[in-house]
């Protein structure tokens, strides 16, 4: 103790400053890996689409809106994503209200989300007009139904193969056939304030 009471005031400054560097190369690693894992995420979504947009507000038609993950242009129409990142074993069902997660002695629900997919899917199509539109509840790595996947429930490996990508060599065909009602469908979503709240 007495040692380190000795050591003169530029010592201190360069611990001081050690400490500092090794605080901010940590945070900067731990921003990267979390910045990565993202984009990874969104390339896993969004890779069989020729457009997207991400995070968007779809009007609801009463003044208020529904804040959707994403949205596709693909071969088949538009998709509707609703995104999710839960961790463990899910157990849920078409009829049941809530379904639950039990990730080691930990052990949750949340509300049934085919119902809120139903109301999305609605709204675009009264925002796209004349466009086939679908919708998926995607779950990523983390989670796994051990019962079952219940309907329009797909884990994100499976997103590509059900809706491949166009062919990108020629003129994207999602892009010239339903080109008009994407972009009427762009004209009328605003980017959603509740992004960083899911």
């Amino acid at each position: 103790m007495d040692e380190l009471a000795k050591l003169p005031p530029t010592a201190w400054a360069l611990i001081a400053g050690a400490a500092v560097v090794g605080f901010g190369l940590s945070w900067a690693w731990r921003w990267y890996r979390h910045y990565r894992a993202r984009k990874a995420l969104r390339a896993a979504v969004t890779g069989g689409a020729s457009d997207h947009l991400a995070n968007a507000l779809v009007p609801d038609g009463m003044g208020g809106g529904f804040h959707v993950d994403y949205l596709l242009l693909t071969l088949r129409g538009v998709v509707v994503i609703d995104l999710r990142d839960v961790r463990g074993n899910i157990f849920g069902g078409d009829q049941m209200a809530e379904w639950t997660v039990m990730d080691g002695p930990r052990r949750f629900t949340f509300t049934n989300p085919q119902g809120a997919l139903y109301d999305r899917i609605a709204a675009v199509k009264a925002a796209a007009g004349d466009v086939p539109v679908e919708g998926r509840i995607v779950f990523t790595r983390r989670g796994k139904f051990p019962k079952g996947l219940p309907k329009w429930t797909i884990m994100i490996d499976a997103l590509r193969a059900e809706f491949p990508p166009a062919d990108y060599e020629s003129p994207a065909e999602s892009a010239a056939r339903f080109g008009e009602s994407w972009q009427r469908l762009k004209s009328a979503v605003k980017p959603s304030y509740m992004a960083d709240m899911r």
